[in-house]
């Protein structure tokens, strides 16, 4: 399957070039604008659909690269810069190392991620501009532009804001290059009521010399490759409506260059206090970029025959890769390697309104890795709301919704009752049934009505996969993986499994080796939806995370997926089966929408105030705590001298529960269910434990492992050997399954296990005739977030609750 993600250029292998014979594929996104943190719009319109598609097409054996980076030069780097009071580079290297840290979280496996504000940019740019000299595609002109007398500068358009001169929008916040709100792109001087961003203030209209680029020279050229790429390439039909939009209303001229300082250099004497518009430079960013993965970048960039071009953006980027980058690719007159295929996206809102960078308003990328929600949860949520033919809409409900009903209750169900069945030990299960963790063999399978039936449905799924994915339909070929698992769990429920292994054994291994194939088709059919995932599936079925999940043609694999009975050998053994899922409850979801309402500016205000407010109570707390406590031992001592202490009451408080680290583990000599432990609780020697798990955890899983340990029961000898002490673990109802209770890897050793709410010296040796133990484990047991609980209240650590693998609602002893 490959590295989860590149992290963005790091251990960099030896640079693919195009194999001659093979599908030679060259990936981009658009380039993330470098001035903020990207929120889940921007990702899911470009940088994860291109990732999805890039990790599809390696399955299949293409040969591909997936480029991107961040767009550093132009106004919004400097608007940022003044905010921010420091340099346009500053910011630069500050948001690229944001970026690229989000991008590696969600896994995003670029081959190159890179930037625009590089040498190679200067370069490519300024010999791509030479040759549109020299073939007369550029024209100079003067143009109007407002120039602020406050701030004495020309204002490039994302420096002036005013209200969008559509009579239909009349949005009084457009930018004075593009409306946010009906898409127009505009020149700054068309905007009603002009203000300069920095000050303010109206600017006023001033003649300036700039550089065209003469599209209506180049009509022909362009209309020729749209027609006959749009339909070769199968262009999204927003993409064509965008582009035919454009050319309806004529091509003009259009400006290339900016009164700014931070971008590539014109290299031209009369223009050189002037900078290319970042709408030219940034679009040739993505060849620069691919110059700086690897010298020969021309076999890819200037190889149409052998090269297909696939382009993933957001609607708003349309006419800048179908029209103006083209363009400019056709004017030099070089054999460039032009888009193929465009993938474009329209709006992810944000539970009332639009997703905002400008004003910090939905989830960030920072903010989704700090919500704890697994990576493959949100992927697979943007990638089945991804807004392919109309704006769609997050909301916290349906992230709960999707999760809890789809992966949880469909895909993590099914697996995990497949391999759990399958680990299963037939001498030890109450229900005596199970495979020991090996594949059973399976003869017979393809004349087996059901399993035969299944396996046609199968194979005629994986075909609509392919043709989906192929079309970069990546929502239904998502949909349809998805379907497979479906089928999974109506194939276990309609065989009857857990009656077949008693009933008709050659049936039933059928059943658990053809919904095993299954398992690991799904691993490969979602490995580009959700790498992390498939990871952990691999891991499951103890296959090495190294190993290749393909979906070749030439190799046979795509016909197999029609006998999943095949597809894993007999005998081998699979790994421990976890869940691989985990519910999110209503009171999240709350949590979730309250934390993540409003702008990130009202965020930061809120929790300052919050901050400041629990500050105060701290202050108050410890100059009331002094004063409490004196009078506290002044009534201690009175009632000392009064009467005798009363018998505490009951409570989880009166027990010394410790985090313990098994330093030894071996069977007891003399009875075969139960282990030695020799047991480490921060008092300088370890405890003697004597415990009887011999029948549910292996020896090696014992060893040098972090255990809740109950440390003030009164010695026993067990069989000859003396127990000072009892580790807890949970069992399920029927008390076939058994696992430990384990404090976080970075517990210390010693701590006490506290309860919320329960405070108190615990007894120095528990009274068996007072029962207390007895009557306090009634109320222990695991939640159905596999959290251990006394009560309602989680056994806590200062680095975190306490666990248990896959055991929820089960009783702790």
């Amino acid at each position: 399957m490959g590295d989860v993600s590149t992290g963005g250029g790091e251990d960099r292998k030896v640079p693919k070039l195009p194999v001659p014979g093979k599908r030679n594929i060259l990936i981009t996104s658009a380039l993330p604008y470098v001035n903020n943190v990207p929120h889940l719009g921007n990702l899911i319109g470009s940088v994860l659909s291109a990732d999805v598609f890039a990790r599809y097409c390696r399955l299949r054996g293409y040969n591909v690269i997936y480029m991107c980076g961040t767009d550093e030069y132009g106004t919004a780097t400097e608007t940022k810069a003044m905010e921010e009071n420091c340099t346009p580079q500053q910011i630069c290297d500050k948001y690229h190392a944001i970026h690229k840290e989000v991008y590696k979280w969600f896994n995003i496996s670029f081959d190159e991620f890179g930037r625009t504000s590089t040498p190679q940019q200067t370069e490519v740019c300024q010999a791509i501009f030479k040759k549109l000299m020299e073939n007369n595609w550029l024209s100079e002109n003067s143009m109007q532009q407002l120039y602020c007398d406050t701030c004495k500068r020309f204002l490039a358009d994302r420096l002036v804001e005013g209200t969008c001169p559509t009579p239909a929008c009349n949005y009084d916040s457009a930018r004075g290059d593009q409306c946010e709100k009906c898409g127009k792109l505009l020149n700054p001087t068309e905007l009603q009521d002009p203000r300069c961003k920095v000050c303010q203030n109206t600017p006023r209209i001033r003649d300036t010399n700039h550089l065209f680029l003469e599209l209506p020279l180049l009509k022909d050229k362009l209309e020729e490759y749209i027609n006959s790429m749009s339909v070769v390439g199968s262009w999204s039909q927003n993409a064509i409506q965008a582009t035919q939009a454009w050319l309806k209303e004529g091509l003009k001229p259009r400006c290339i260059t900016r009164d700014l300082k931070w971008g590539v250099p014109v290299p031209h004497e009369k223009f050189k206090d002037k900078v290319f518009y970042v709408w030219f430079d940034a679009p040739i960013g993505y060849v620069s970029i691919t110059s700086c993965y690897t010298p020969e970048w021309e076999k890819w960039w200037k190889n149409p025959e052998n090269v297909e071009l696939y382009q993933f953006m957001g609607k708003d980027n349309v006419p800048f890769h179908t029209v103006m980058f083209p363009s400019t690719l056709l004017g030099t007159g070089e054999n460039w390697t032009l888009m193929k295929t465009i993938s474009v996206t329209e709006y992810l809102n944000y539970e009332a309104g639009k997703f905002s960078k400008s004003k910090g308003i939905g989830v960030f990328g920072n903010d989704a890795k700090d919500t704890n929600i697994p990576v493959e949860v949100w992927r697979y949520y943007l990638l089945t709301n991804r807004p392919e033919v109309s704006d769609t809409l997050f909301t916290w409900a349906d992230l709960q919704a999707k999760l809890n009903s789809e992966l949880l209750s469909n895909l993590g169900n099914f697996i995990n009752r497949v391999l759990s069945y399958i680990a299963k030990d037939p001498e030890i299960d109450e229900k005596h049934v199970g495979y020991c963790s090996i594949i059973p063999d399976a003869p017979g399978a393809e004349s087996h009505l059901l399993t035969k039936l299944l396996g046609e449905k199968i194979g005629n799924y994986v075909e609509q996969y392919l043709e989906a994915m192929e079309k970069v339909k990546l929502k239904q070929g998502l949909k349809i993986a998805m379907s497979i698992s479906g089928e999974g769990n109506a194939y276990l429920q309609e065989s009857q499994f857990w009656k077949l292994y008693h009933e008709d054994q050659p049936s039933c291994k059928i059943v658990m080796k053809t919904s095993t194939g299954l398992v690991y088709l799904l691993a490969c059919l979602l490995e580009p939806f959700m790498p992390s995932f498939s990871l952990e599936v691999l891991k499951q079925l103890n296959l090495p995370p190294e190993m290749k999940v393909p979906l070749s043609d030439e190799k046979g694999d795509i016909g197999r997926a029609s006998s999943p009975w095949e597809i894993l050998p007999a005998g081998h053994k699979i790994g421990m089966p976890e869940p691989l899922f985990k519910e999110l409850k209503d009171e999240e979801v709350e949590f979730f929408r309250e934390k993540f309402a409003g702008s990130q500016a009202d965020r930061i205000v809120k929790a300052e105030a919050e901050a400041k407010k629990i500050a105060e109570q701290l202050k108050q707390t410890k100059v009331s705590d002094g004063n409490l406590k004196k009078q506290r031992l002044a009534k201690s001592t009175a009632a000392t001298k009064s009467k005798a202490p009363a018998e505490a009451e009951i409570s989880i408080s009166r027990l010394d529960i410790r985090v313990g680290l098994i330093t030894k583990a071996q069977k007891h000599p003399d009875a075969d269910s139960l282990y030695v432990e020799e047991i480490d609780v921060g008092e300088g020697q370890p405890r003697t434990v004597v415990s009887g798990l011999v029948n549910y955890i292996p020896l090696e899983e014992t060893q040098n492992r972090r255990v809740c340990v109950l440390c003030n029961l009164k010695p026993a000898t067990m069989r000859g050997i003396k127990s000072q002490a009892m580790v807890l673990a949970a069992s399920n109802n029927d008390h076939t399954k058994v696992e430990l209770v384990a404090p976080p890897q970075s517990a210390p050793v010693g701590e006490r296990v506290k309860f919320p709410g329960f405070e108190g010296e615990p007894d120095d040796v528990l009274n068996p005739k007072k029962k207390i133990w007895e009557t306090v484990q009634v109320d222990l047991h695991t939640d159905k977030e596999l959290v251990a609980c006394y009560k309602d209240v989680p056994f806590t650590t200062s680095a975190g609750v306490c666990t248990v693998s896959t055991i929820y609602d089960g009783s702790i002893r």
